[in-house]
């Protein structure tokens, strides 16, 4: 009998804690069901939103009886209750206090209104943010979103979503909310009314969905948060296009807000800023993202070099079986040797632009990196600019070619001097575009958007991600170029930079006067991303330096 009711016991303690806890949530001023609002408990990454009707059921199994249950939607009052007291809410009405609206009059002393767009306005279908409901449910309802910062008063018009694909069985609804800033991460929601949208396929035009929010007189300054939010599970799949280099920002539910620095979803908002309002501070990152200028959006390049049959070319493709790795190549034309060297996380496909033209004088040998492209690296070791040196080198043994020239970007121009180095009677001449002697030779930003980038994959510690953790860390930690081995240099080399690149201009000025025979070249008006971006230029000068 004891041995019963221990069991009974037991029985009980189960369905107490994982009860379901249903109810409807309804405005305590208007006895109206509210719909779509937030339920949760706080720093939880699960939870649920009510239907349209206010209806919910959340399953509290496993959460601490005192830790606090969340109610939320823009308009109303936060609701907050212990789990423990909320049980005791099973099938009842949940109210809520509208929030009272201080409406402030308004002195209009506009001078001069000025539009702007602001934000992430790629279109790419290649990097993209996925919501799919058919995975977990919490991801599917958690939230992503983009900072803005806004130096003058500013009244937001439209809110634009570019999305690369939409597929589902019913409309889509989301819901827009605008947060304030605390600590670098978004804070409190400060709409008065909720922002929802049922989304249709007709209604994307070009690739964009545009929100008009005018009539809702949303003023802004300083730093401000866009984010959204899919309330409701659909049959499909609906893709927003997403910018690298640029730092979004995601939570599940109730969770904290974390940081992505791989990447950011298209949003962008036009805005009517007032030039006569005080300025808070100068004109800087009102882009939302302070790589902002820094690295431009490359995805229509990125793109079209996936669509080339560069490096993918089985009839030109080959591997060369070295310790601890698989080092893919291609080669292309007759005529003197000429190794393209990619940058991090590049590939033979980021010359795309490059081969076709490089290819008629020269015999091009295209390297994917190992670990990189498809290159294959079974090791465990850190990467090194040496040891990828190395591999240029032993490539060139078995293509038996004594004498090569290299043209690398980026890494691949760090390879090159680090060539130049331990084999200077193998080298020719070099080409570096945007390359670094050492790490302080990069722009801040980028450091700690590799810093940034380098802690999540840490946090994460994912096996899957090795790789892309010791990509990450050559760049922090290498290369180790002294002026003294600059000087030791005795290949002719040509030192090619862009004058808004994240290769800061005096280390590439340096670079180029302490190699004896250098000749350097700053593109105008040209960043990182030169081999894309000023390809007919950066062709003619590898041809004319090559043929001096």
């Amino acid at each position: 009998m004891k041995k019963l009711n221990a069991l009974f016991l037991l029985l009980a303690v189960y369905f107490f804690n994982a009860q379901v806890i249903s109810g409807t949530v309804i405005s305590g001023n208007e006895k109206q069901p509210i719909p779509y609002v937030k339920i949760g408990v706080e720093k939880e990454n699960a939870g649920t939103v009510s239907d349209e009707k206010g209806n919910f059921a959340i399953n509290l199994s496993g959460f601490d009886p005192s830790r606090k249950l969340k109610i939320e939607v823009p308009g109303y009052e936060p609701y907050s209750e212990t789990v423990q007291n909320f049980r005791k809410y099973d099938g009842q009405q949940i109210f809520l206090k509208e929030k009272v609206k201080n409406i402030k009059e308004v002195n209009i002393k506009v001078k001069k209104l000025v539009d702007k767009n602001w934000g992430v306005n790629t279109k790419t279908k290649s990097v993209l943010y996925s919501v799919n409901p058919k995975f977990k449910k919490e991801d599917f309802l958690g939230e992503t979103a983009l900072e803005f910062n806004a130096s003058r008063r500013s009244k937001i018009k439209n809110i634009n979503l570019n999305i690369a694909s939409y597929i589902s069985d019913k409309p889509v609804l989301m819901r827009y909310s605008l947060y304030t800033e605390k600590n670098g991460f978004p804070d409190q929601n400060i709409l008065d009314e909720e922002i929802t949208v049922e989304l249709t396929e007709d209604m994307i035009k070009d690739g964009t969905y545009t929100l008009d929010v005018n009539d809702h007189n949303i003023w802004v300054q300083g730093k401000f948060f866009i984010g959204i939010q899919f309330l409701k599970e659909f049959d499909g799949k609906v893709n927003i296009s997403a910018a690298l280099f640029r730092t979004g920002f995601i939570r599940k539910f109730y969770g904290d807000w974390q940081k992505i620095t791989l990447a950011a979803p298209a949003i962008n908002i036009d805005v009517k800023v007032d030039k006569s309002a005080k300025n808070i501070k100068d004109e800087t990152a009102a882009f939302g993202d302070d790589l902002e200028g820094l690295i431009p959006d490359v995805s229509q390049y990125s793109m079209e070099s996936k669509n080339s049959v560069y490096g993918k070319n089985a009839s030109s493709g080959n591997y060369l079986q070295l310790k601890g790795t698989k080092l893919y190549y291609e080669t292309y034309g007759e005529g003197e040797p000429l190794f393209l060297l990619h940058g991090n996380s590049g590939s033979i496909q980021d010359f795309y632009q490059q081969i076709p033209v490089l290819s008629q004088q020269f015999k091009v040998i295209a390297v994917d990196t190992r670990g990189q492209g498809k290159s294959i690296d079974t090791s465990e070791r850190d990467f090194t600019y040496t040891q990828f040196a190395e591999d240029i080198k032993m490539l060139a043994d078995k293509l038996e070619l004594h004498k090569i020239n290299i043209a690398g970007w980026s890494d691949g121009g760090v390879t090159g001097l680090e060539f130049a180095l331990k084999y200077p009677e193998n080298l020719n001449k070099l080409i570096t575009i945007g390359a670094n002697a050492f790490p302080e030779g990069v722009d801040e930003r980028l450091i700690s958007h590799m810093k940034n980038q380098l802690l999540v994959l840490n946090v994460e510690n994912k096996s899957g991600k090795f790789n892309e953790r010791r990509l990450v860390e050559i760049m922090l930690n290498e290369p180790h170029i002294s002026k003294k081995d600059l000087a030791k240099i005795q290949s002719p080399v040509l030192v090619i930079a862009g004058d808004k690149d994240v290769i800061k201009q005096d280390h590439t000025e340096m670079i180029a006067k302490q190699i004896p025979h250098a000749e350097l070249k700053i593109y105008k008006n040209a960043t990182h991303m030169i081999p894309f971006e000023n390809a007919d230029e950066l062709n003619a000068d590898i041809s004319r330096f090559l043929g001096e």
